[in-house]
């Protein structure tokens, strides 16, 4: 018996395949193999290549009631605005926040992940898990996914019984221990206004207002960083979100609408002219 081939036969070749049949069958195309030593290398810069740039602006600090956390809520792919409220401040657990900068998909996963462990640690030693442990744990898990294109810069921020923590971990498996962050395109004029208002002896309105303005700022500056100001603040009851403002109100607050000096002059001309009306009108 004889099997009937015709159906498989290509009527119309592929660009840069040979034209030669195997068995019956058009021949696959193919390709060179690029010219390089460093193949490794090669590849990392032809993601790089297609990445889209990310923007972000996300802070936090510690001050003497706590630690005062704030982002943006905008995402971005290239000069694309994909969203403009994007939660990047995630609750891990009643005592502990994470943020998010980077890759929107992985920093979400792995923020879910560490509660999930979080809870576990709770659950089997009785006592909640440590700033600085939880912290570790992520930064243990990103090291060994380093390499492999994740995308997270993030900050953990919260209370346990030493108080209040704060630390900075990384795709590359990278952690900090410091009392003021900021991650993200924007966070260059956030960290200028951050560092010159920030007082370790704040009132935690003080404290969010500060936090606020940054944010602001940094959007007003940076095209990747917008929508809602968020403001959350950890304490020795756990985290409370204060406010989440659009940043389009805060640029009214802090800059408010002032007339132009043309209109001032036409104002003024008109006062003129009513003033001279009514001047003819007594003297009639």
């Amino acid at each position: 018996m004889k099997l009937d081939l015709s159906g498989f036969e290509s009527t119309a070749p592929f660009v840069g395949a040979s034209s030669e049949l195997v068995g019956g069958l058009a021949a696959a195309p193919s390709f060179d193999i690029p010219a390089t030593t460093d193949f490794d290398g090669f590849q990392k810069e032809a993601i790089q290549m297609v990445k889209p740039a990310k923007g972000t602006t996300t802070l936090a600090f510690i001050f003497k009631e706590g630690v005062m956390v704030a982002a943006d809520s905008r995402a971005s792919m290239g000069g694309y605005i994909s969203s403009q409220s994007v939660k990047k401040i995630i609750e891990i657990n009643p005592y502990m926040l994470g943020t998010m900068a980077g890759g929107a998909a992985d920093c979400q996963f792995w923020h879910r992940n560490l509660g999930i462990k979080c809870r576990l640690h709770e659950l089997a030693n009785k006592r909640r898990i440590s700033v600085t442990g939880a912290s570790k744990l992520l930064a243990n898990i990103l090291y060994s996914y380093r390499g492999m294109g994740l995308s997270v810069g993030t900050m953990i921020a919260g209370w346990d019984e030493t108080g209040p923590g704060l630390y900075y971990v990384d795709s590359e498996g990278g952690r900090l221990k410091g009392t003021r962050f900021s991650v993200g395109s924007g966070s260059p004029y956030a960290y200028g206004v951050l560092d010159s208002g920030y007082k370790y002896d704040m009132s935690v309105e003080e404290a969010a207002e500060l936090a606020r303005r940054a944010i602001y700022h940094a959007t007003f500056r940076d095209g990747a960083s917008g929508g809602v100001a968020s403001v959350y603040h950890v304490g020795p009851n756990g985290w409370e979100k204060l406010s989440g403002d659009d940043v389009g109100d805060l640029h009214y607050k802090y800059y408010p609408a002032m007339p132009s000096t043309e209109q001032e002059m036409v104002e003024g001309i008109e006062q003129e002219m009513e003033e001279e009306i009514e001047q003819e009108m007594e003297e009639a």
